[in-house]
């Protein structure tokens, strides 16, 4: 709970109000950023958040999935951060893959933010599509929205290769290779892909997530992949028995 707080006030680790949820003695704020650390270390978080995706299929919409990639201005500098031209500062920037009910399904691996949403994208996408098929989540017949940032040849390629459906808008900016085909565009199913806008706007209600001040990479990958435990076991209704393990 000490640290689903720390996520949602942006609060500093030694400013929890331990005394509130235990008693004198029984753990400290520091106590409470070891084990948080611990298990950003051992992979506990990646492992709860597998477990709850495979054992939560019939809560998650799978008629469309929607790619985002979204720059989260970093204040302390750190790992993964870069000078993002657009919006003059420094960002952090990560992609996220979300259903067709506002659950996110996946986030990658951040990349400094002076890169746009392209780079690195073959990787960064096996590492979404690898969550998923380590969830029982098949990657087969799944119908992509994704904006004209995203959009290129290779990318297509690649979605085609995992036998995904892209359904991605035309970039006007993109220059097209002479051999390449006409691809099918649906604008009634891109509409969808205003859900993950939603979803990252209710993540940007948690100020820890909405500014990063966490130097290392793990803390601020954990963060968001605690408010995607959050968002499905509220939609299950085992937050409670998520909680009680934890603490």
């Amino acid at each position: 709970m000490l640290i689903l707080k720390r996520l949602k006030t942006g609060c500093q680790w030694l400013e929890l109000p331990v005394k509130e949820y235990f008693n004198v003695g029984e753990i400290s704020c520091h106590g409470v950023y070891y084990y948080f650390n611990k298990w950003c270390g051992d992979g506990s978080w990646k492992a709860v958040w597998i477990a709850l995706l495979n054992t939560n299929h019939k809560s998650i919409d799978l008629s469309s999935v929607q790619l985002e990639g979204s720059h989260t201005p970093a204040k302390n500098g750190g790992a993964a951060v870069g000078w993002q031209g657009r919006k003059s500062f420094k960002t952090t920037n990560s992609l996220f893959l979300c259903d067709n009910t506002l659950q996110m399904l996946a986030v990658s691996t951040v990349r400094s933010g002076e890169h746009n949403d392209l780079y690195d994208i073959e990787v960064l996408f096996d590492e979404l599509t690898g969550v998923l098929r380590l969830a029982g989540i098949s990657t087969k017949g799944l119908f992509l929205n994704a904006d004209p940032d995203i959009d290129s040849e290779a990318f297509r390629k690649v979605c085609s290769k995992k036998e995904m459906e892209a359904n991605i808008k035309e970039n006007p900016r993109r220059k097209k290779e002479p051999d390449e085909q006409y691809v099918y565009f649906d604008d009634e199913l891109y509409k969808r892909r205003k859900k993950i806008e939603h979803a990252n706007a209710w993540m940007d209600a948690f100020k820890a997530l909405l500014v990063r001040f966490e130097t290392k990479i793990s803390s601020w990958m954990t963060f968001t992949m605690d408010l995607t435990h959050c968002n499905v076991l509220q939609k299950t209704k085992s937050l409670n028995s998520f909680l009680y393990c934890f603490c």
